[in-house]
């Protein structure tokens, strides 16, 4: 299959993994990821995002204990006119280490992965076209921010990104790098290759900067704002900015 081909075929990973505990209680009995934000569970936005552009085969990863629940709420994807598979990550050990589980799913094609807590009052229709006019490598999706330190903060140089800091005490740059990717099938290779940080998880930062080191890291802009809605504050920022949505 040509590249081409793999990206005409982009398939949707949503990552709806880990325990929330930030938001405890609010997460002791369901995910973080099926919490209200505007009328609907928070994981109806990324299922919402990715089908705007088209794509229409998801694959939902979350923990043992909250897979039932998913199925439950979201089924087969019958009502949101798209197909759901569902993978477990048995340990939480990073988002590189829950992309892992994709790699039969994507078979040998692309993807875009979503982080399921971060909002976004705009759609991501621009990344994703633009990944399919680069065709290989990974692309990223930046936001400037007045505190990037709080993030993974990407150096950039032209249309490529020299380097991506996670959560830097001096940043280099005031862009942050969002919870959406784009990514061909050789990140599951770069996956196995990659070393855990010292928090023991395995960083798709790590992954990303093996892709600026290939050369084949490039990045587009976000329009309108973004939430990673992680901690009470930024759920009550979330369920404001979808609230507050134009539809």
């Amino acid at each position: 299959m040509s590249n081409s081909k793999n990206i005409e075929c982009l398939k949707g990973v949503i990552l709806a993994g880990g325990l929330g505990t930030r938001l405890y209680p609010l997460t002791k009995v369901t995910s973080k990821h099926l919490l209200p934000v505007g009328n609907e569970p928070m994981v109806f936005h990324s299922i919402k995002l990715l089908i705007e552009t088209g794509i229409t085969d998801i694959l939902i990863i979350t923990s043992p204990i909250h897979i039932g629940d998913f199925v439950s709420v979201l089924g087969s994807g019958k009502d949101f006119g798209c197909e759901f598979t569902y993978r477990v990550q048995e340990e939480a050990k990073g988002i590189a280490h829950a992309l892992e589980s994709a790699e039969g799913f994507a078979a040998g094609g692309s993807i875009v992965v979503l982080l399921a807590d971060n909002i976004f009052e705009s759609s991501i229709q621009q990344l994703v076209s633009d990944y399919k006019i680069q065709k290989t490598g990974a692309r990223v999706l930046l936001k400037e921010v007045d505190d990037p330190e709080r993030f993974g903060v990407a150096s950039l140089n032209g249309n490529h990104i020299d380097s991506i800091e996670e959560k830097p005490v001096q940043p280099k740059s005031n862009y942050a790098v969002v919870g959406v990717y784009c990514y061909d099938s050789t990140v599951f290779e770069i996956i196995r290759s990659i070393e855990p940080s010292s928090r023991g998880e395995y960083e798709i930062t790590s992954v990303n900067n093996v892709y600026i080191d290939r050369g084949q890291l490039q990045y587009s802009f976000l329009q309108g704002e973004w939430v990673d809605a992680g901690t009470f504050e930024a759920l009550v920022e979330a369920n404001n900015l979808l609230m507050n949505r134009k539809e």
